[in-house]
Formats: C-alpha cells, sequence, structure tokens
C-alpha cells in the first residue's frame, strides 16, 4: 500500500447517495447495497478472510472511515498505517430454511453501516439444507454504497478471488493500480462553465415535481425486497438484442408503475427517474471504489405507458439528445462540485426536491455477471444479484442483471411504500411482456 496517499475524496455520485430531502431527513434509513453470489458449496471463511488482508496489503479502502474534517471540508475516506486497518468482519450464518435467505439479506440491507466508526464492507456466508428444496450456499457482500457502485463490488470480489486463486499473487502484478479514478486534469474554469450549463438544464427538468409512491405515506425505513429468476424464451440474435435493450425494459417497468399509479388514483404528472451511466471505458474493470456514475434524466408521463413500443423509442431518443448535447458529462462535472456542500444543500439544484420528492422511481439494468467469476473461492456461481437499499424518495426501484442464463429481476422498496403484492404484481407485468419463465 502507498506510505502517502490515505485520502480518497468522495466522488459527486457519492455525495448524491447521502443527499437527504427534508421532508425524509427524520427516518432513519440504511445506505447498504449487497452483493449475493450463490454457489454450489460452501465458500471457506478462511480463505475469504486471508483474501482481504492480502488485498489490504496494498488497498486501505475496505478498511478506511469516513471524515469530514470541518463542516464545510471535503467528505473522504481516510485511512491509517497498514497496521492499524481492521479487517472487515466474515461472519458464516446457518439458514434452516430456503426463505430464510430472504429475511438475513432483508436484515443485511437494515443493518445500517456507521462509516465513521466502522469499515464500510461485511461479508456474510449462508449456508443452509433446508428440508424442502436445494441446498444453499450464498457469499454476500454487504457495503455502505458511497463506497463503490455495483461493478465496484465485482470488481472488488474478482481482486480477492484472484488472490485466493493464486495464493498472494496479485492479478495487477508488481504495478498495483491505484483503484480508484484519475482525476480530473480540467482547469476549474472549464469545470465551472460545465456544471453551470448542467445547471441551467436541471431547472427546466420537472415544470411539475414529481410523484413518488412514497406519496401519502408514512414509510417505516426499513428496507424490503424481492427477487425471482427466470429464463428467457429462446430468440434470434436481434430479438434477443432488443429485449435486453435499458430503453425497452425501462417502458416495460414503466407500465409496471402506470398500473400502480392508476390503482392509487395518483396524477398523471410526468415520471421523473435518474438513469445511471457507466463512466468506466467500455471493455475495462476500470476502477473499484467511488460510485464511477453519471446520469441521464428520464421522463415520461404515466399515460404514455399504454404504448410500450412508443415509449422506448421515446426513451431511445431522450438518451440520444442527452449524449449529443453533453448533458450526461455535465451533470458528472457538476456533481463533483457537492463535495464542499453540506448535505442539507446538496439537492439545491434540483428546484422541484422542494416539495419533499426527489423522483419517481429508480431503475437500473447492471448488465451481465462477469464471465471472469464464473468461480470464486473455488466455488461454482450458480446465481449472482445485487440488492441496494432504495433512497427515501423515491422509495421503490426495479433492477436487472443476468448471471449465465438466468434473467434476475430485483423489486427494492421500503416498507409501507408498496406492499408485497404491489412489488409481485411489478414483477409479474415485466415478466409476461418479456415472456420469461421462472426458475427455482
Amino acid at each position: 500500500m502507498s506510505k502517502t496517499v490515505r485520502r480518497l475524496p468522495l466522488r459527486g455520485a457519492d455525495l448524491v447517495q447521502l443527499a437527504t430531502p427534508p421532508r425524509w431527513a427524520s427516518i432513519a434509513r440504511s445506505h447498504n447495497t449487497c452483493l449475493v453470489v450463490e454457489c454450489d458449496g460452501a465458500v471457506d471463511a478462511a480463505r475469504v478472510g486471508l483474501a482481504l488482508d492480502r488485498f489490504l496489503d496494498v488497498c486501505p479502502w475496505p478498511a478506511a472511515r469516513l471524515r469530514r474534517p470541518f463542516p464545510w471540508g471535503a467528505l473522504h475516506w481516510a485511512a491509517g498505517r497498514r497496521e492499524e486497518l481492521v479487517r472487515p468482519p466474515v461472519e458464516r450464518l446457518s439458514i434452516a430454511a430456503r426463505d430464510e435467505i430472504d429475511r438475513r439479506l432483508a436484515a443485511e440491507l437494515d443493518a445500517g453501516i456507521d462509516p465513521a466508526r466502522e469499515a464500510p464492507l461485511r461479508i456474510s456466508l449462508m449456508d443452509g439444507e433446508p428440508a424442502s428444496g436445494p441446498v444453499t450456499h450464498a457469499l454476500v457482500l454487504t457495503w455502505f454504497h458511497p463506497l463503490m457502485d455495483a461493478r465496484g463490488g465485482e470488481n472488488l470480489l474478482a481482486h480477492l478471488d484472484h488472490l485466493d486463486r493464486y495464493a498472494g499473487e496479485a492479478p495487477w502484478g508488481d504495478a498495483p493500480p491505484a483503484f480508484v479514478p484519475e482525476a480530473d486534469t480540467r482547469s476549474l474554469r472549464q469545470r465551472g462553465k460545465i456544471a453551470g450549463a448542467s445547471r441551467a438544464y436541471m431547472g427546466t427538468l420537472a415544470p411539475l415535481p414529481p410523484i413518488s409512491p412514497a406519496a401519502m405515506r408514512q414509510p417505516t425505513g426499513r428496507a424490503r425486497f424481492r427477487r425471482e429468476s427466470f429464463v428467457a424464451p429462446p430468440l434470434d440474435a436481434d430479438a434477443r438484442r432488443a429485449a435486453r435493450e435499458m430503453s425497452w425494459r425501462l417502458a416495460l417497468v414503466g407500465k409496471a408503475m402506470a398500473e400502480l399509479w392508476r390503482e392509487r388514483d395518483l396524477p398523471d404528472v410526468p415520471f421523473l427517474l435518474p438513469i445511471s451511466v457507466d463512466l468506466r471505458r467500455k471493455g475495462e474493470a476500470g476502477a473499484t471504489f467511488g460510485n464511477m456514475l453519471a446520469f441521464h434524466f428520464a421522463r415520461f408521463k404515466p399515460s404514455d405507458a399504454h404504448d410500450v413500443h412508443g415509449l422506448a423509442a421515446a426513451l431511445r431518443r431522450q438518451m440520444a439528445d442527452a449524449v449529443r448535447r453533453g448533458q450526461i458529462e455535465a451533470n458528472a462535472v457538476a456533481m463533483e462540485f457537492l463535495r464542499y456542500c453540506p448535505r442539507g444543500q446538496m439537492l439545491r439544484a434540483l428546484p422541484w426536491t422542494k416539495t419533499g420528492e426527489l423522483f419517481s422511481f429508480n431503475f437500473a439494468d447492471l448488465g451481465e455477471w462477469p464471465p471472469a467469476l464464473a468461480r470464486c473461492f473455488g466455488r461454482h456461481v450458480v446465481n449472482a444479484y445485487h440488492i441496494p437499499v432504495v433512497p427515501l424518495p423515491p422509495g421503490i426501484g426495479v433492477f436487472f442483471n443476468r448471471c449465465g442464463r438466468r434473467e434476475n429481476l430485483i423489486v427494492s422498496w421500503m416498507e409501507d411504500v408498496v406492499s408485497e403484492d404491489e412489488a409481485a404484481r411489478i414483477i409479474e407485468v415485466i415478466r409476461d411482456a418479456l415472456g420469461w419463465v421462472r426458475t427455482p
């Protein structure tokens, strides 16, 4: 580990994770996210712990603490010398029934991490042999979401697995990477001009403030989720590519949400939701730590979702226009200026948040599980998926990913924002439209 780099400023997208609209400031809630890796056998806890120790020899951030030296200072991860670092915990849990894993995972999401006093990462090994159903083994990484994004969690697991597989031989050889993104080399004036364009754009996004399912509700702040796995029907290459397109899937989620809006008699106010854009170069693993994300903001009315094909085309055009106009890059640059803002002022650039709402719902397609992680700590990976805690508001999000032939669909919500039945209905609307078949 470098003897000099012991301070890692939070990125703009990390800071957005921490922002809380005043309406919900009093509700205790977690910033956790989980990466669940189901394996064909029990993972050896000692091997995981040893890999973590070896990783901390070159990179301190899984054992760092969150600091802010002054009320106006930059939030950052701080790490002491190697001998001062305390390895994140690795816990083995015995599971008596298959559905108990979901309860344990919900508890992991709820058990908030205090990054000022404890490591921002913990690892659980869940094993069970229920009386009915398959034997279950899961490796679960839970982290404080501003530490890294979903791809970062996969990168970290790949680093640990390599250190285990090759008995400590680092995948980076004699020149360890920084594990963090490179600094923006543009001048403050250049970045300020770009950020100003983003701020002006934000002022035009929502003439009517969005409404989320949390509207007129009293959420508890407890995290809940529902995950189901499917197999897609046989399709030719073009049809398969179309079914996996982000705009098409977002349109289907919009259709399911529009149904929820009608059942609750919510007005036909345009949906507003952030679409995360990975800033890493395609084909490269990129940085592990820091949420390497910019955002595009999708807009459409609930009534638009009756024509899914038309909506998908409109969403595709929105994204293309945002790229052409440089709006996504401008949003990424603007977020970096949040570094010195108090948390309560981070959302001032979003004028509609004065109502207490932020977005209508969350959505992401996290793509394919890395082929390099088909095996992990000597075990074959059966399935893998991410479960994030959704910010409040909106209090609900829908997330896709693929692992081999399995298509995973997760609805994550805050208790009392939606019911279990409503979450199940959202999944069913999407499954039916895609023709997916359920798997165990």
